[in-house]
């Protein structure tokens, strides 16, 4: 029985290495085709048999800058994140196999190839074909993973928290019977030639005489969306010389606000990414631990509020270092429903993710109520009392007079990568969380509370400090940690990250009335929740809705023809529900809803 377990135990690993290489290659997009007719001769012998792959330092260091720019996000050699941990990955599949599945994976599967088939029956999707991938690249990004061999993880410490579970949500998310009738808007203007060609991102609403409609690409511009088109109101990239939107999935524009007395002030808030080292940054950690980027929270004072086009000029309010480029600074926020006079009005929400700290290694940067990482913060744009004299910190924050130690802009704590944040009609602040390998979480937010992470992934156990791949049984003594958990969650036999999304609150179809609206980043599945369901201590039933196009049932794979559609969704003038797919920047609109036939 224990020659049958090892034996098992290899025969995974060498499928999940295979997986490893497939995720990698999948989006590492940084192919360059070679000139017509002309191949590489040298990435071919390099690729032979005697010779697998290159120990040439210069091709390495080339396949490092590569792996930073375009694979990063997904992956690292330590921990299972949005994509798989890659360490030893070059060891598990002949070269000649690999590269017949990274130039046509779909071709490979069709024709029935073994491994091919089981990797698909594994994660339920597959890359598309690369058939112009540039060998030298291929070459090099290989070369520096192999480079990179399996390290093992601590996994003596996890026989102390019984055994993983498999299947953490057994129950699959069951249709609603509903059915959405969506029609075509627009197709944003492409800022790439490759996929995605639009990172269409938030849409928001500002509130006036009459009412605007705006929406951010993560390159850097701002659109006015008129009637069904999008006019530029601001870019950027040319307002910040320093602005980057690479490495990374959400590098960039990652989020924008406007005060509530805009139309009165002018005030306007944006966050965006640029290189480690560009200025001095205000939340920093050890200097022995890389820095890949900063975001920077800015205040701009637009001349005129009213004008088509934003002009004015910009203050620089804070800057955090990253660790990697994922789980930045994606979103920051007014509560709608605060009122003049009233304690929140005005004061700003910033969701900071942990940066990729957990999974590469330093857990302790985002569980801790002296750094920033992993959390909400909330500050007061006007104020000065802040370390750094920029802006203000709440009297009414939770920690405001905590210890010297303590980041007194933090609002509540624990989080992974809190990438949207709303609030229901009842006056519950709602935020998303994008979970690691397991889980996807609806939170309601708390001044205060600590939601877990990287101790917690949904109301599971994880062990950050060995497999995080995993997750547990909340341990007999969880009441003593005093961690508040979702209100809702699914597991990811139903998708990989959460989409957020906001209750509906308009007219034009009532049986999306009091309903939350989400979906899922990467299959594009819809999901809602009864918003006057969500309660703290319960978990809130999910269910899918289905899609309706051009009269047939359909999905946004299938509309996007992609396998990861990069979903988002936004709320229009008089409350109309849009739907967007970064992966090919068409927008659409709800028109109607129905039953399923």
């Amino acid at each position: 029985m224990a020659l049958q377990a090892a034996q098992y135990t290899y025969q995974k690993q060498l499928l999940t290495w295979s997986i490893l290489l497939i995720a990698l290659v999948g989006v590492c997009v940084c192919a360059r085709p070679n000139p017509v007719g002309q191949t590489s001769r040298q990435a071919t012998d390099t690729l032979g048999k005697d010779k697998p792959y290159s120990s040439d330092k210069q091709l390495i260091a080339k396949g490092q800058s590569l792996f930073q720019t375009n694979c990063s996000a997904c992956h690292n050699f330590r921990q299972k994140g949005i994509g798989p941990n890659l360490a030893g990955v070059t060891t598990a599949v002949t070269p000649t196999w690999l590269r017949a599945f990274v130039r046509n994976a779909p071709e490979q599967i069709s024709r029935g190839d073994a491994r091919a088939v089981r990797l698909f029956e594994e994660y339920k999707q597959y890359m598309p074909a690369f058939p112009a991938l540039s060998d030298p690249d291929l070459e090099a990004i290989l070369a520096f993973v192999h480079t990179n061999q399996k390290q093992r993880l601590p996994e003596a410490k996890n026989e102390n928290l019984g055994a993983a579970i498999d299947d953490p949500v057994p129950a699959k998310i069951a249709k609603s019977g509903l059915r959405l009738r969506i029609e075509d808007v627009l197709t944003a203007p492409a800022t790439a030639q490759a996929k995605p060609l639009a990172r269409i991102n938030k849409m928001l609403v500002l509130p006036g005489q009459p009412d605007r409609v705006f929406i951010e690409d993560l390159r850097g511009k701002l659109y006015e969306l008129i009637a069904d088109s999008l006019r530029t109101v601001m870019d950027l990239a040319k307002e910040r010389p320093n602005f980057i939107h690479t490495p990374g999935l959400a590098t960039g524009f990652g989020s924008y606000a406007f005060h509530p007395d805009f139309y009165r002030n002018g005030l306007f808030y944006t966050t965006h990414t640029e290189k480690a080292g560009t200025a001095p940054t205000d939340f920093a950690y050890a200097d022995s631990i890389k820095v890949t980027l900063q975001w920077v929270i800015t205040e701009w004072k637009i001349t005129d509020p009213t004008s088509a086009v934003f002009t004015g000029t910009g203050r620089e309010l804070f800057r955090v270092n990253m660790v990697s480029p994922i789980h930045g600074v994606q979103e920051i926020t007014f509560n709608p429903l605060a009122r003049p006079r009233s304690p929140d009005y005005g004061l700003l929400y910033i969701g900071v993710g942990d940066g990729g700290a957990t999974e590469n290694g330093y857990p302790f940067l985002c569980h801790d109520k002296s750094h920033v990482w992993g959390s909400v913060m909330r500050i007061d744009p006007k104020g000065t009392n802040s370390r750094n004299g920029r802006y203000g910190i709440p009297a009414t924050n939770p920690y405001a007079k905590d210890k010297p130690t303590t980041v007194k802009e933090i609002y509540c704590r624990g989080f992974r990568n809190p990438n949207r944040i709303c609030w229901t009609p009842n006056g519950n602040m709602l935020i998303t969380d994008i979970g690691q390998a397991r889980m996807e979480e609806i939170n309601i937010g708390i001044a205060g509370a600590d939601y877990g992470w990287p101790e917690r992934e949904g109301t599971y156990l994880m062990n950050s400090r060995g497999n995080m791949g995993k997750v547990y049984a909340l341990p007999a003594n969880d009441k003593s940690a005093h961690y508040v958990y979702p209100v809702a969650q699914y597991d990811h036999d139903e998708g990989n990250a959460i989409s957020g999304g906001f209750v509906y609150t308009g007219t034009a179809t009532p049986q999306l009335q009091g309903k939350y609206i989400f979906g899922d980043v990467v299959n594009g599945r819809i999901f809602y929740v009864e918003s006057n369901a969500l309660t703290l201590g319960r978990q809130a039933v999910v269910q899918e809705i289905e899609l309706e196009h051009a009269g047939k049932p359909t999905t946004f794979q299938e509309l996007s023809d992609s396998k990861k559609t990069d979903l988002r969704m936004g709320m229009g003038l008089h409350g109309d529900l849009f739907l967007y797919t970064k992966s090919d920047g068409k927008m659409y609109r709800v028109a109607a809803v129905r039953a399923n036939p």
